[in-house]
């Protein structure tokens, strides 16, 4: 009744959002070894010591077999990442679900709530222990529109969007940096707090979000939507999607297969 499943979000346009949900992407098959991998400027190809990967791929749990080609995400400041190497931004608040290597999806036969939403990257055998050798950056994202900077037109005047785009329901607040995984930090991974009952497609907010649901009219319009319901961590639904940034970077040479993303939530 209960299912958790990872996806590659490998979205290649800002078109391929729909207007009301997205289409289903690619399902990693993590029961069967398969998971995301880390590389430089392709396939096999290895990430420089102390510098983050410039490309994200589906990939078995060695890192030998080539799969889904990931939109990727490299860290390169506290609010700031590139995608796929050409598209910079210094606010990371503003980036669409579309930019993210990864979506986790919660389905129920029945509509539920999702509460205590919690990611943690561990050594791949042991919760309790980092991952072993590599740094890595977590950003949950917030904004189902297509559009890193886009314009609303609240009423009869145009408003600037830059930075705007992520919603108000978020785990981690208006706290828009990545977190960081060090196995240098010891002591037990701690936990990522994400979003209480995103929606599907992440497209559930709260009550007073200063986002319109849509744009249809006026300057700047769009047919794309910023949220479908604001009922807050109370939403049910059959199915909730969160988006997730990822950037890693090995502390020293060598394949670094010790790694692993857990997340876990409570529903009712």
């Amino acid at each position: 009744m209960a299912t958790l499943t990872f996806h590659a979000n490998n979205l290649t346009a800002k078109g391929s959002v729909a207007t009301v949900f997205d289409d289903d992407p690619s399902l990693i098959k993590h029961t069967l070894g398969s998971g995301i991998g880390f590389f430089g400027g392709g396939f096999g190809i290895s990430v420089p010591v102390s510098q983050y990967q410039d490309s994200s791929y589906v990939t078995n749990g060695a890192g030998t077999s080539s799969g889904v080609k990931l939109n990727n995400t490299k860290f390169i400041s506290a609010s700031g990442l590139t995608h796929n190497g050409t598209s910079v931004t210094d606010n990371t608040s503003g980036i669409p679900n579309w930019y993210a290597p990864l979506n986790i999806r919660f389905t129920h036969d029945e509509a539920v709530a999702t509460q205590n939403c919690k990611l943690r990257i561990f050594d791949r055998n042991d919760i309790s222990k980092h991952a072993s050798g590599v740094t890595t950056k977590v950003l949950e994202i917030r904004h189902p529109h297509p559009l890193e900077t886009h314009q609303f037109n609240p009423g009869s005047e145009t408003v600037p969007a830059a930075g705007s785009g992520s919603l108000a329901h978020r785990g981690l607040g208006t706290d828009y940096s990545w977190q960081e995984y060090d196995p240098t930090d010891g002591g037990v991974p701690p936990d990522m707090t994400f979003t209480a009952s995103p929606g599907m497609s992440g497209l559930n907010t709260v009550a007073g979000e200063v986002l319109p649901s849509a744009n249809y009219q006026g300057p700047g319009a769009d047919p794309y939507f910023n949220w479908k319901t604001d009922e807050g961590p109370a939403h049910r639904t059959t199915r909730h999607d969160w988006y997730v940034a990822l950037s890693a970077s090995p502390q020293s040479i060598g394949s670094k297969t010790d790694y692993g993303l857990y997340f876990t939530l409570e529903y009712l």
